[in-house]
């Protein structure tokens, strides 16, 4: 509106609706209808707090090149017209002109054997030009041809006398076609053979044409017709041949066998049956021929209107076939080598009948079971399985069931029983349908209409339905048609594989119409794969589809993009093809000629990628500048918008700026000139040999986890980059700006800059110098690595190294490189590579913190990391579905629904908030205190620079201690003791002892800090070095009683004291060996010795004198079941009295409480002013009412080693203040209150 103000004194003239905003380097405008920040462009330039630049145009000056036109509303849908332009994965079908030829052929050839006297040559040919024809027809021969043509060369062996012999042998051949046309002798044996042959072409070309649809023989309208359900014959067919097996199956397979299973919901109605086991056959071309009768024991009244029927054939490998890798050993078992499925209803609801040619897409490189891509390199090629279906007199054909809509019935949950609405609430508030039992699905089912009033459980409820038989649909529907309308997100469970039926499928596609644009765009790959449960192409979701395309450019572009990367699924590859040519068909002229641009546009780069992949190391960039030329020569003729985002459009390439990028893939950076003089140049990475639509799915999911965190308003400022697989093993991804893997920014500080915790910060530092620019920095890296750590633990995304993991110049850090998830790991020999739950390195806590020690900034990043977390928890349900949607798409890594589990059990879906922060938390130390992680980075680094190995170090020679020590670095030591003792916590209680040491030429002692195990491990290793030496004895091990108990700890004390002065003045080869000198040097732990050795001669236990009391503790009080939870979260700003960093705890009380049975404790947190907790304190089996007589006492103490822990602050919280029925989350600042 403001834009408008410029251009125009008064508004009240001016139609609002007459312009759009432009944004300046796009070809993209703004929608009017919805607000400024909605729009991604809008979000992004914020995100990088760069300048928007908007245009405004009139609605008449927006580019429209790409719409609809009249003339296209004018020409005929052709579905098939524009799909030969589409490069296709398989062998491509004869085409009608090339059959029309091959017809003409033949019956040339047969005129001519009519004519001439020497016809065994004449009818030689015919029956080349008949093998010609079979083969054009995908190599299927039928029985009528087989026998036609062993008829016609016994017919010319014949004296012309006995032609009534041959005529009888003319079986069921249609004679009333003459092959001569208008021959003369009808009796001519030979004519006689010639129409049966004949004949038995044409019947093969209505066959061949007629595949995929309903013979004309069935479904007719002046047959009798009788309803499905009525019908107790039992399912039959006969398996007859299998069709064009190549020669390579010949001499690699011994036999072949069919799996026949009949599914519905994708579940076996029935036991699959095997066919016999046989091998191949050769007439004109090789088949496998079983000519064997299939019965399902299950009543046509009984089968689903959906019901599929699935044929996998599978091959026995020949053992003595010259292929195998190793003839001693036994082959493997046998291979699934293709799959078809044919719904036993066709579209018109007529139960298929009559012969059927069924295409099955293989290679015999690979194994193409549902979903899965051949291996580069192979094109698909297709065989044909013939199945003779019963041919009735009757046409059979499915009845809805009539539902009574006036009949209304929903019960009221509040009539039903405690224990009853208690068990069925349980089932209906769980996250989804996966866990639930027959016992549950039975009650479910049971008590549906008491669940009308949570209508999110629709699809749970479905799923629980015992069958869909005829007899049980009108109770479902009528349910369906009283169930309130459900969200779009929710009505898209409803499309997976469990729910087949028709009628549900298109009340779901009614229910998700009005899902926006953009939320459609984000979940088209679920949408396409959704595609494959469809059982007719004249379906609900695809005119969806279709019709929205039709309405948006961005859903157009997507889905035909999506839909060609789908013409490679071996089972619905043809099924993707037909929807590919309708969108071509429906998108008009102008949309279809800029698709095929692109198209072509991705095909040269493909080949430029090849080329420099082959190419050798040093030959790389000419090979690529050369290439290059040819792609642009493409742009002279053309401007092209980019497959990954239709709204930039490049006109050329800058060829010197294209390079290639050293990873394996050798993967190509292309730099394009922008068609729009306001727009920056476009630079994208081009891939081939890598699947990449694993990583649009892991970007898809991150992508929705951002919008998620932006509609409660969690900005995490994620960096969602672009992905698009263009084809088989490769495609498109967005190169983001300004940014460097970890591994570049670590290497500047030398091989080993992982374990170093400065060189992020620093980095950040030199592109960001002033103070404000580092904080903004700062801030986006804090959010963004919450983000990244939620997602990439969620979605268990595996084989993380710094090379990919990025990080802007503006402080956004993201992660690259999807092709490890769901918790699939890298492996090192039998371990993990990925041993943390995310990557949470030291040299990231420095940037959170802002420095070494922990802050309240790192308190910041726990809360923006559980804050996340806990929001995805809530969508649990949603991902799990979008990820199942994806099961049949052939990804490596998600291809069962157990491969969900992981997504699962990491959202933890049944646990509490509360209970899900202090698990993230522990996640969040664990990931913290890894060192793996940043081995695994430095291994990183040397593969990278091909360093050859490591620098040789000392072997450590205690278990304790890194390296090995002499006196020579660390000077002679003039006195030793055994100071005193403490108890410790961490990790088991036990003693650890004060060992306090004094070198020559030091005044001032030190302490080392030494278990009773590490003294008794000196000894043991003493005794190996000196066997032949007098050693003093050791304390004994063995007690009685308890050995962690105080009397104990004082009684070692004295002996282990008495053992080192013993040792210290025994010969200096033992005393001075670098054993010895080891064991004392000081390790990083002995660091919390320094500041008080001079202190503890004169009183080591002497607790500070009360000072300032300052900080502050955040709480969570809640109360449930009996149950009061106490979850102590973080605490800030403590202060000491000597200025030294604290080890604070927190112990709580409920008073009144005499005998100090409610003590309650939580870890302790070392070394830190600004702890983080994240841990519940419960106290059990409290009414509300005693609980508002109790009051809450907490007190901060920091744990000491050489003298008593000291307070550092506390608070009382009478329990009467707080609302038991709520939960309270608040700071609370801390006092010099009295502690138990």
């Amino acid at each position: 509106m403001q834009a408008l103000c410029w251009v125009h004194d008064d508004l009240n003239q001016v139609d609002v609706g007459s312009y759009v905003l432009k944004v300046c380097g796009q070809e993209e405008v703004l929608q009017n209808n919805h607000c400024l920040g909605s729009h991604e462009h809008i979000q992004n330039c914020r995100k990088w707090d760069t300048e928007i630049k908007l245009r405004l145009l009139t609605f008449s000056a927006m580019c429209q090149n790409l719409a609809r036109t009249a003339e296209d509303d004018e020409t005929p849908v052709d579905l098939n017209r524009h799909l030969h332009q589409i490069e296709k994965p398989y062998k491509e079908v004869m085409t009608r002109h090339p059959v029309e030829e091959l017809l003409d052929s033949y019956h040339n050839q047969v005129e001519l054997a009519l004519q001439v006297e020497n016809q065994h040559r004449a009818v030689d040919q015919v029956i080349k030009a008949v093998r010609k024809i079979c083969s054009a027809l995908d190599g299927v021969e039928t029985l009528a041809i087989t026998e036609s043509v062993k008829k016609l060369k016994r017919a010319v062996n014949l004296p012309r006398s006995k032609s009534a012999d041959v005529t009888s042998l003319s079986g069921e051949g249609d004679t009333s076609k003459s092959s001569a046309r208008g021959s003369p002798n009808p009796e001519n044996p030979v004519q006689v053979s010639m129409d049966q042959l004949t004949a038995a072409i044409y019947d093969l070309l209505r066959l061949h044409g007629n595949s995929g649809r309903s013979p004309e023989d069935c479904a007719q309208s002046n047959r009798n017709i009788k309803e499905a359900w009525t019908t107790a014959e039992q399912l039959q067919f006969t398996v007859f041949a299998a069709h064009g097996i190549s020669s390579n199956w010949v001499s690699n397979y011994e036999k072949y066998y069919l799996i026949c299973s009949l599914t519905h919901n994708g579940k076996d109605l029935f036991k699959p049956i095997q066919s016999k086991k046989v091998g191949t056959y050769k007439n004109f071309f090789y088949l496998i021929k079983w000519d064997e009768l299939i019965i399902f024991p299950i009543q046509i009244s009984q089968l689903p209107l959906e019901s599929v029927l699935h044929l996998t054939l599978f091959g026995i490998l020949n053992q003595s076939s010259g292929s195998s890798p190793d003839s001693n050993k036994q082959r493997k078992g046998p291979e699934a080598l293709g799959k078809v499925s044919l719904p036993l209803f066709d579209f018109k609801r007529f139960l298929t009948c009559g012969t059927k040619l069924l295409y099955l897409w293989t290679s015999s490189h690979t194994n193409p079971i549902p979903g899965t891509v051949p291996k580069k390199g192979y094109v698909m090629e297709r065989i044909v399985l013939q199945v003779d279906f019963p041919s009735r007199t009757f046409d059979i054909i499915y009845t809805t069931p009539q539902v009574d809509r006036s009949v209304i019935q929903q019960h009221n949950l509040e009539t039903l029983g405690n224990d009853i609405k208690g068990k069925l609430l349980d089932i209906l508030h769980r996250d989804s349908s996966f866990g639930l039992s027959k016992e549950d699905k039975a009650f479910l089912w049971e008590k549906r209409y008491y669940c009308l009033k949570h209508p999110n459980c629709l699809p749970k409820v479905l799923a629980s339905a015992p069958n869909w038989k005829w007899v049980n649909l009108a109770k479902t529907y009528s349910l369906l048609q009283q169930w309130p309308p459900l969200h779009p997100l929710t009505a898209l469970e409803l499309l997976d594989s469990k729910f087949a039926d028709q009628e549900v499928r298109s009340q779901a596609v009614t229910w998700i119409e009005p899902i926006s644009d953009d939320e459609l765009t984000d979940l088209l790959p679920q949408f396409v794969q959704a595609l494959k449960y469809e059982i007719y192409l004249n379906s609900s979701l695809v005119r969806f589809l279709l019709s929205r395309a039709l309405g948006n450019i961005q859903i157009a572009h997507n889905l035909y993009w999506l839909l060609k990367d789908a013409l490679h699924d071996a089972q619905f590859g043809a099924r993707y093809e037909h929807i590919l040519g309708a969108l071509l068909s429906v998108g008009g002229k102008g949309l279809r000629e800029e698709l095929l641009k692109q198209t072509k546009l991705v095909q040269l780069l493909g080949v430029v990628a090849e080329k420099v992949r082959q190419a050798s190391g040093s030959a790389r960039q000419v090979v690529l500048q050369r290439s290059m030329e040819r792609v642009q020569s493409f742009f002279l003729r053309n401007k092209c918008r980019l497959p990954l985002n239709p709204s930039l459009v490049a006109k050329e390439l800058n060829i010197k700026s294209c390079s290639f990028f050293s990873s394996n893939a050798v993967p190509l950076k292309v730099t394009m000139v922008n068609a729009d003089p306001m727009g920056e140049e476009i630079n994208v990475m081009f891939k081939v040999g890598e699947d990449l639509r694993q990583d649009m799915l892991a970007l898809q999911m991150i992508k929705i986890m951002d919008k998620i965190w932006l509609k409660e308003g969690l900005d995490l400022r994620m960096v969602i980059f672009k992905c698009l697989s263009t084809g088989r093993d490769r495609g498109m991804v967005e190169l983001v700006p300004a940014s460097d893997t970890l591994r570049k920014i670590q290497v500047e500080y030398g091989v080993t800059g992982s374990f170093k915790d400065k060189p992020l910060a620093e980095w950040l530092r030199k592109y960001n110098p002033s103070e404000e620019e580092y904080e903004k920095a700062s801030e986006n890296f804090i959010y963004s690595c919450a983000g990244c750590c939620v997602a990439t633990y969620v979605l268990g995304i595996c084989d993380r190294h710094n090379d990919n993991i990025m990080l802007r110049s503006t402080g956004h850090m993201f992660h690259i490189d999807f092709g490890k998830f769901l918790g699939h790991a890298q492996m090192f020999g039998s371990f993990r590579r990925d041993r943390a739950p995310f990557v949470l390195t030291s040299d990231m806590a420095y940037v959170i913190n802002g420095g070494e020690k922990p802050t309240i900034r790192f308190q910041l990043f726990v809360d923006l990391c559980c804050q996340a977390y806990n929001l995805i928890r809530k969508q649990t349900n949603l991902f799990l579905n979008l990820l199942s949607l994806m099961i049949p798409s052939g990804l490596p890594e998600l291809t069962s629904i157990q491969d969900l589990k992981y997504v699962r059990d990491a959202l933890q879906p049944q646990t509490t908030d509360a209970e899900a922060t202090i698990f993230f938390t522990r996640l969040i130390e664990s990931s913290l205190g890894n060192i793996a992680t940043k081995f695994n980075f430095f291994i990183h680094n040397l593969a990278q620079l091909r360093f050859t190995g490591l620098p040789s170090n000392d072997e450590p020679i205690l278990s304790f201690s890194p390296k090995t020590y002499s006196f020579r670095q660390d000077g002679r030591i003039k006195e030793v003791s055994v100071f005193t003792y403490h108890k410790k916590y961490n990790p088991d209680k036990h003693y650890i002892y004060v060992v306090r040491i004094l070198r020559e030429g030091q005044l001032e002692p030190s302490f080392v800090f030494r278990t009773f195990d590490e003294f008794q491990e000196l000894h043991n290793k003493l005794s190996i070095i000196f066997p032949l030496w007098k050693l003093p004895g050791f304390p004994n091990r063995m007690v009685l009683g308890r050995t962690h108990i105080k009397d104990v700890a004082a009684k070692r004390k004295i002996e282990l004291n008495s053992y080192l002065q013993s040792l210290m003045s025994a010969s200096t080869d033992v005393a001075e060996c670098d054993l010895v000198c080891t064991f004392f040097h000081p390790l990083l732990r002995d660091e919390k010795a320094e500041g008080i050795a001079r202190s503890a001669d004169a009183s080591p236990f002497s607790p500070p004198t009360p000072g300032q009391i300052g900080g502050a503790v955040k709480l969570s009080v809640s109360y449930r079941n009996g149950t009061l939870f106490i979850m102590v979260m973080h605490i800030k700003d403590l202060v000491t009295e000597d200025g030294a960093d604290p080890n604070p705890y927190v112990k709580t009380y409920l008073l009144p409480d005499t005998h100090k049975t409610s003590k309650r404790k939580t870890k302790i947190s070392r070394k830190t002013r600004n702890p983080t907790f994240n841990e519940m304190l419960v106290y059990s089996g409290y009414s509300k009412e005693t609980l508002r007589q109790r009051k809450l006492q907490l007190s901060v103490l920091s744990a000491e080693s050489l003298r008593e822990n000291f307070f550092l602050g506390g608070i009382t919280l009478p329990l009467k203040d707080f609302n038991l029925s709520k939960e309270t989350i608040r700071w609370y600042q801390l006092t010099a209150a009295t502690y138990l």
